[in-house]
C-alpha cells in the first residue's frame, strides 16, 4: 500500500477529516481483538472504541443508538468482516457511518479482506446452518494473521490521519520486532501440542487448530450454529472413546450444556479458552491472549 493518498483522495478526505480533526483519529472496533491492535499502533494517537467485550458472541448483537453514535465519530471502521457482524454492521453503516469508513475506503477495514481465509463452502445451503459464505471470519486466532493486519491498520491510519504517520510508523516497527520474536516463541510451543486431540464445540477454531497443528476428534454442534441432537451426541462420545481427547475446547459465550453432558459421559474435562482479548481476566492484550490460550492447552496435553 502506497504511504500517501493520491491528491483527489486526498481532496476528498479533507471533506470526512477537516483539519482541526487531523491530529487524532478515531477507531470503532467490532470486536476486542481489532480493539487492542488499533491501542498497540495507534498509541495515543487514536481513541478506540469496542462494540463488543471477550465475553459476547459478535454474530448477536443489537445494533444499539449508542453504537450508531460512536460509529458517526469514527474515521476507521476496523471489523472481522466474512459477514461476522452481518446481523448488525449494516444497520450502523446505513445509519450513522460517514463517507470515509463506506466500503472501498481507506477508513473501512475488514480483516478478512487482508488474510487467506479458511472454510469457504463450495455450496450454500440452509440445511448446513449458520455458514458464513465467504468463509471462517475468526481470523484473529493465527498469530501471522494479526502480524499482516498490523500493516495493513498502520496504513490506513496514516491515510485519514497524515499528520501523525510516522508516529504510526514507528509504533507499527516496535509491534511487529515484539509480536515476531513472541510468535517464534509461540510457534515453538506449539510444537509440544502437535497432535493433541481435542473437541470443540463450534467451528470458531479452525485457525488455532491450523498453526497449533492441534488434532479435531469431534465438534458438538453437528450443524454450525445449531444445537446438537442427542443422536450425534452419542456418536461424539463413541468418537471421543475411541480416539481419545484431551479437552473440549469452549469460548467464554459458547453454551454450556453439551460439553458438560460430554465431559461426564467420557471424563475429558471442558476447557475454557479466552477466544480474544478480555476472554478471560489474564488475557488483556494480545500477546496475553496467545500466551494464556497455550499455557491452558499445554496444562489440558499434561493432564490427559
Amino acid at each position: 500500500m502506497s504511504r500517501h493518498l493520491a491528491p483527489a483522495l486526498l481532496a476528498a478526505f479533507a471533506v470526512v477529516a477537516p483539519a482541526s480533526a487531523a491530529a487524532d483519529a478515531r477507531v470503532f472496533a467490532c470486536e476486542p481483538e481489532w480493539a487492542a491492535l488499533a491501542s498497540e499502533i495507534g498509541g495515543d494517537n487514536v481513541t478506540v472504541y469496542s462494540a463488543t467485550h471477550g465475553r459476547q458472541d459478535a454474530h448477536y448483537i443489537r445494533a444499539r443508538p449508542s453504537l450508531i453514535a460512536q460509529v458517526r465519530r469514527a474515521d476507521i471502521v476496523f471489523c472481522s468482516g466474512a459477514e461476522l457482524e452481518v446481523g448488525w454492521l449494516p444497520v450502523l453503516m446505513e445509519r450513522g457511518a460517514r463517507p470515509g469508513v463506506q466500503p472501498g475506503q481507506p477508513g473501512h477495514l475488514m480483516a478478512a479482506d487482508h488474510v487467506e481465509v479458511m472454510e469457504r463452502p463450495e455450496r450454500i445451503d440452509r440445511s448446513l446452518g449458520d455458514i458464513h459464505p465467504t468463509g471462517n471470519p475468526h481470523v484473529h486466532l493465527d498469530p501471522g494473521n494479526i502480524a499482516r493486519l498490523a500493516v495493513e491498520l498502520a496504513g490506513r491510519l496514516a491515510r485519514v490521519d497524515p499528520a501523525n504517520e510516522e508516529a504510526y510508523r514507528s509504533r507499527l516497527a516496535d509491534f511487529e520486532a515484539r509480536w515476531g520474536a513472541a510468535t517464534k516463541r509461540w510457534r515453538a510451543r506449539a510444537e509440544g501440542l502437535r497432535g493433541t486431540k481435542v473437541v470443540v464445540h463450534h467451528a470458531a477454531w479452525v485457525y488455532l487448530l491450523g498453526w497449533t497443528d492441534l488434532d479435531l476428534v469431534a465438534r458438538l454442534e453437528r450443524i454450525s450454529g445449531v444445537p446438537p441432537t442427542a443422536s450425534h451426541l452419542r456418536d461424539v462420545v463413541e468418537r471421543v472413546r475411541t480416539t481419545g481427547a484431551a479437552a473440549i475446547l469452549l469460548a467464554p459465550h459458547d453454551p454450556v450444556d453439551a460439553a458438560d453432558w460430554l465431559a461426564e459421559r467420557t471424563g475429558v474435562p471442558v476447557v475454557e479458552l479466552p477466544f480474544t482479548v478480555g476472554g478471560q481476566d489474564e488475557a488483556g492484550d494480545l500477546f496475553a491472549l496467545f500466551d494464556v490460550t497455550l499455557a491452558l492447552l499445554e496444562k489440558a496435553r499434561d493432564r490427559s
